[in-house]
């Protein structure tokens, strides 16, 4: 099938809404709020695991010893903040306007969104931080922020987030709510997994 719609509990008006987008009346925009696997073996399966210390794809273990299932991908069939539309949109140049930031400073970051279709479009672009290491596991990726733009057709958009120290604070080893010196990756996308990369450092 070329598409999937996930219609949980749309009310009195869901039969109208789902005609209008299945006939192109309205161009979706919606997102999973959750990670779909392929199959119930799979479970439980989220975007925002601990990282392991025999990752499948950068460990230098054999693949005997790294963290995976046997007969089963690692990632979901369909990642955290997934969905479909009928425009053609892409992510370029992903900026940051420093790689080192103090705690009492923000850092901008920046994307170019394009829709490279006819169609008016509105894009749901995420924003993730992840800590390289911590006093605790920390997870692969958080989702820290979010915009809905809308975009004319064959046009592009900068989007803009900011990261304040606020973004990267957690609970420590000693339980106290606070951000921790080192480095972290940002990573911008359409959901979870298809994402533009970039790091900076906290100083």
């Amino acid at each position: 099938m070329d598409a999937i719609l996930q219609v949980w509990f749309p009310g009195t008006e869901g039969g109208n809404g789902i005609a209008d987008i299945l006939f192109g009346k309205v161009n979706p925009s919606g997102r999973v709020t959750m990670s779909f696997p392929h199959n119930v073996g799979q479970l439980p399966v989220y975007y925002n695991h601990y990282k392991t210390g025999r990752p499948l794809d950068t460990s230098t273990h054999t693949g005997r010893f790294v963290s995976k299932y046997l007969d089963s991908p690692n990632d979901p069939l369909y990642p955290f903040g997934y969905g479909l539309s009928y425009s053609d949109i892409t992510y370029e140049d992903l900026t940051l306007d420093k790689k080192r930031m103090h705690q009492d400073e923000e850092i901008n970051v920046s994307v170019t969104v394009k829709n490279n279709s006819e169609l008016k479009a509105k894009e749901v672009v995420q924003l993730y931080i992840q800590d390289i290491a911590g006093s605790v596991v920390r997870p692969v990726k958080e989702l820290k922020s979010f915009k809905k733009v809308e975009l004319e057709g064959n046009s592009s958009k900068n989007v803009d987030f900011k990261i304040s120290i606020n973004d990267l604070k957690f609970y420590t080893k000693d339980m106290n709510y606070e951000a921790e010196l080192g480095t972290f990756n940002v990573f911008v996308g359409p959901n979870s997994r298809d994402v533009l990369q970039d790091e900076f450092e906290l100083i």
